[in-house]
């Protein structure tokens, strides 16, 4: 009798064993789109460990959430729509509940077509609108409740090239160790810097205020070094990343390299960036070239070099992500109504394909 319970104990034990092997663990991430198709919104999907891919569904019904961000408790989601209706486009704001996105309500973003937001420790929401050539600042309370717009940071000027003609914000940035906010506008090809007054809920400009770019470049995003010590600016328009640096409270220029390879001569526009949480391998997306470059962090002094260029297996990768435990790298590519899952080797940078799924105009892959 002891030995056949010994028996029933040991296969129990492997039967658990096995069953817990045979469990993967998924990780779930939002998708953003452009809602001019068959999109309905806000999708919500997962990865599994060993990279496969998985639809959940739809998690809220909105018009081209084109950009989303997280409360830091991940609690709540934000997203944008980026729409122009009578000059401004909205901010939603949601709940995250399971599998679904619980509406709590919507602002004004400030501007028409907003196409990026961030949000800090304390629920301040920053968003860029892109047609409307501003900055809007607004506040959440700890349960995702928006108030109404507090003020919007309007920019001034133009650049040299016909996508130049006005101020279009790209994207704005809270620095992660000071009190700093840094804008991007394409339109007037310039770095805008502000400090936030949480006094009066306004933008205020930094002494240094602006800070101009190549000629033509038109800036769009940009990614922190996990040091925080160097910050690197991607040019949408001649597909470049250049390192900004600080001295003396100023930030300047260190120097500049091309996302795109010297044998490269058709039309591309960069799109997104991202950097490794080792800071050793920094990623960027060029649309035309249908490619993720990859690049080798120079820890000494933050220069980078170029190691390689992955196909995206789509067209116009606008933006891509990496998984929380940094061993994938997810591409959104809007024109061929896709996701790409890539293994990521954290040793050379390199990236492998692993798998590829459905998802309506893809824009924005959030975690």
């Amino acid at each position: 009798m002891k030995y056949f319970s010994t028996v029933v104990f040991i296969l129990l034990f492997l039967g658990c064993k096995n069953s817990s092997v045979k469990t993967i663990k998924e990780t779930t991430f939002y998708v953003g789109t452009y809602t001019q198709k068959e999109s309905k919104g806000i999708y919500k999907y997962s990865i599994s460990k060993d990279g496969k891919l998985k639809n959940i569904g739809v998690a809220a019904a909105i018009t081209n959430p084109s950009f989303l961000a997280k409360s830091k408790d991940n609690k709540t989601l934000f997203a944008v729509s980026e729409i122009d209706e009578n000059g401004t486009g909205f901010v939603h704001s949601y709940e995250i509940k399971n599998d679904s996105l619980q509406f709590i309500n919507k602002q004004e973003s400030g501007g028409a077509h907003p196409c990026f937001i961030a949000v800090n420790e304390a629920n301040y929401i920053i968003i860029a609108n892109y047609t409307g050539g501003n900055v809007g600042l607004l506040k959440a309370t700890e349960n995702g409740k928006m108030a109404p717009i507090s003020f919007v940071q309007q920019h001034t000027g133009k650049g040299t090239t016909e996508r130049q003609t006005a101020p279009h914000a790209h994207s704005t940035w809270f620095h992660p160790t000071k009190n700093e906010i840094i804008s991007v506008d394409l339109g007037t090809n310039e770095l805008w810097f502000s400090k936030l007054d949480t006094t009066k809920n306004e933008l205020i400009y930094t002494p240094q205020k602006k800070l101009k770019v190549a000629e033509g470049a038109g800036p769009r995003h940009l990614i922190f070094h996990p040091n925080n010590k160097w910050i690197y600016v991607l040019s949408e328009l001649n597909n470049s990343i250049s390192i900004l640096k600080e001295k003396d409270e100023t930030y300047f220029i260190d120097s500049t390299i091309s996302t795109l390879p010297k044998e490269f001569t058709a039309h591309s526009n960069a799109a997104d960036i991202h950097i490794s949480k080792d800071g050793k391998f920094l990623y960027a997306s060029n649309r035309g070239a249908e490619s993720i470059a990859i690049f080798k962090v120079n820890s000494e002094n933050g220069s980078l070099t170029s190691i390689g260029y992955t196909p995206v297996l789509g067209a116009n990768p606008r933006n891509f992500s990496l998984s929380p435990d940094a061993q994938f790298l997810l591409v959104a590519n809007q024109d061929t109504n896709n996701i790409i899952s890539f293994k990521r080797n954290p040793s050379s940078g390199a990236l492998t394909f692993v798998d590829e799924i459905f998802a309506p105009t893809p824009v924005c892959i959030l975690f």
